[in-house]
């Protein structure tokens, strides 16, 4: 069965490729500034980080819905993802600019923080929408102390102005990781024991999706 991967997320399409999936990855297109700021004008409130990841994902899914591949219908699996990095009572996505990551590097330095990420899987199965289910996972990330020089050397490879929380575990930023409390592909952007439960919740055994979904269905 062919999992569908609405995100251009290098991170999360190595993720999956590592566990024995290789998705098709199609750029979902979603104002994500847009859509939060509307949503949290909508309800009159900020939204909390799960929430705020979750809305994400489910947009960026449900944004490639009833899209082409290669002149194909899509015909399995759909899966929306978002992250997002909260530490001292905030919430922080990906900083893009040097001096935004290094503020964010000067207050978690030695510290810690949650990395969330939302999931929305979508049963495209036949070509049609059947379902679908969702949730956030969480993982606390505990960070090393780095000395001020440490900090630059690693902003200036310019990583971290492209993910959330300014840090990655599975890249240059791995060994600024003391450790992972929660499932440590969480930290990367997808939580693969999540996305094995909800790919269960559709009816799909977890195997069906190996070796590019060449096996069962």
């Amino acid at each position: 069965m062919r999992l569908y991967l609405a995100s251009t997320s290098p991170a999360r399409l190595q993720t999956l490729r590592a566990a024995g999936i290789e998705p098709v990855a199609i750029a979902p297109g979603v104002d994500e500034e847009a859509l939060v700021a509307a949503t949290e004008a909508a309800s009159g409130r900020t939204l909390e980080a799960s929430e705020l990841v979750q809305l994400l994902a489910r947009a960026k899914a449900e944004a490639v819905v009833g899209t082409t591949v290669d002149g194909e219908a899509i015909d399995g699996l759909v899966l929306g993802g978002d992250s997002a990095f909260l530490t001292g009572g905030r919430i922080h996505g990906k900083p893009h600019r040097p001096d935004v990551a290094k503020a964010r590097w000067l207050a978690q330095n030695g510290g810690h923080g949650d990395l969330w990420s939302g999931h929305w899987l979508i049963d495209h199965r036949g070509g049609r929408v059947r379902g679908a289910v969702g949730r956030p996972d969480v993982a606390t990330v505990r960070f090393a102390t780095l000395d001020e020089p440490e900090i630059d050397a690693y902003i200036a490879t310019g990583e971290p102005l492209l993910v959330a929380g300014a840090f990655t575990i599975d890249s240059l930023g791995g060994p600024f990781i003391r450790r992972v409390e929660g499932d440590p592909s969480t930290v990367v952007g997808l939580s693969l024991s999540t996305l094995r439960d909800l790919v269960r919740e559709l009816g799909v055994e977890w195997p069906a999706l190996w070796s590019g979904g060449r096996t069962g269905g």
